[in-house]
């Protein structure tokens, strides 16, 4: 009786509440080339290997399901038609050959049928030669950094950050690429074969595109390949697969295909657009324009660590506001920003920022100096001062 009661207290109160829920959980669209509403299966494959991923998950799922059917079958089978009360005694045989026989071979069997074809697969996947592109891939806390190494685009570099804006109001209905949207997007040929190659400099990552039946771990100080050569033209999306830290949500990987023609076009563009941004580091700046810039470099670059007020995490992250390091000689916080810093309690806490320019980084650090209640004796670092410490 007092569990009747309490059910009938509980279970209209549960009903409100799911009637209540906002409705933006269910109204997102399918994401173009990531994850769909309601999505039950694989995504849809647009490589070869892929096809062949998606082909032996369905095998393997209809041999699984014809034993659990045929095992559960005979077994229900047995016990009602031969239970005790129909008059039926247990046998006394034992150590019947056939039944030895049968359930060796027949395992035995199976088992050839599912390792043959994906051990194929399997050797398919680690034959990375004769890439017409290569492309290193490093993960970092919590973005991605390419390196186009050979092939056509070669000497391409570019930052791949999270687009979704942090400060997106949840209760609002999310567009359909929520969290798995960058600024800079991997650009690629059409059925050409292209290389990934894999790496860190702070802990393991995991780059992972599903249409493309590619995850492999990017771990720091080892290098790692992996390969797709994409059939269709699109955009197609993926994320960090290994836990990586507390913004291991946000490193989206976003991977768009295009025609050839299209792709010499963004080459040209992007060997451009990077020829613009090589600062002259012979060019000597005014505090209020490296103050101006470097407040940009710090948003994209380094807010998620340090926070907007420069306060940091305690116990993971130092505070930049009143840091001796920012306050001290402007030297030791370059060799800092170039290098990267371990921390007692967070080996490789600050990754090494030497993918960025010259005036990037020189702007950045006069930002910090000059910010919050930091007001550093040497308030101003030039680009020049930084090439010099990178020799």
């Amino acid at each position: 009786m007092k569990l009747a009661k309490r059910l009938q207290t509980v279970v209209p109160y549960a009903l409100g509440m799911m009637a209540s829920m906002p409705a933006w959980a269910v109204e997102v669209g399918d994401s173009q080339g990531g994850p769909a509403v309601r999505q039950l299966n694989l995504q849809d494959p647009v490589t070869r290997i892929a096809e062949q991923i998606d082909s032996l998950h369905t095998m393997m799922l209809l041999i699984c399901l014809v034993i659990f059917v045929a095992v559960f079958g005979v077994m229900f089978y047995s016990i009602f038609k031969h239970r005790k009360s129909l008059g039926h005694k247990p046998a006394t045989f034992h150590e019947s050959v056939t039944v030895e026989i049968a359930w060796t071979v027949v395992p035995f069997i199976i088992v050839i049928l599912m390792a043959w074809p994906a051990t194929k697969t399997v050797v398919a996947m680690k034959d990375t030669s004769n890439a017409d592109i290569t492309i290193k891939a490093t993960g970092m806390q919590w973005k991605w950094g390419y390196d186009y190494l050979k092939g056509e685009g070669a000497g391409i570099s570019f930052l791949s950050n999270l687009a979704t804006p942090r400060d997106q109001d949840p209760t609002k209905i999310r567009n359909d690429h929520y969290l798995i949207e960058v600024d800079n997007e991997v650009v690629v040929p059409v059925n050409k074969k292209i290389r990934i190659v894999t790496t860190a400099n702070d802990v393991i990552h995991g780059w992972t595109v599903p249409a493309f039946g590619v995850k492999q771990d990017a771990i720091p100080g080892f290098v790692r390949d992996a390969w797709f050569r994409a059939e269709k033209v699109g955009t197609y999306r993926g994320n960090c697969v290994e836990l990586c830290g507390k913004d291991h949500a946000f490193m989206p990987i976003v991977v768009k295909v295009v025609t050839d023609a299209e792709y010499v076009a963004w080459v040209d563009t992007k060997k451009k657009e990077m020829a613009a941004k090589a600062d002259d580091p012979s060019k000597v700046w005014t505090i209020d324009e490296l103050k101006k810039r470097g407040e940009q470099v710090y948003a994209a670059n380094c807010v998620a660590c340090h926070q907007a007020n420069g306060k940091g995490l305690p116990g993971a992250f130092p505070a930049l506001d009143g840091s001796a390091v920012v306050k001290g000689p402007k030297a030791g916080q370059v060799n800092v920003v170039l290098k990267g810093r371990d921390t007692p309690t967070v080996p490789g806490a600050m990754p090494p920022f030497n993918a960025l320019s010259d005036t990037e980084i020189a702007a950045v650090i006069t930002y910090t100096r000059n910010s919050w209640s930091n007001k550093a004796q040497e308030n101003i670092v030039q680009p020049a001062e930084v090439l010099a410490a990178r020799k």
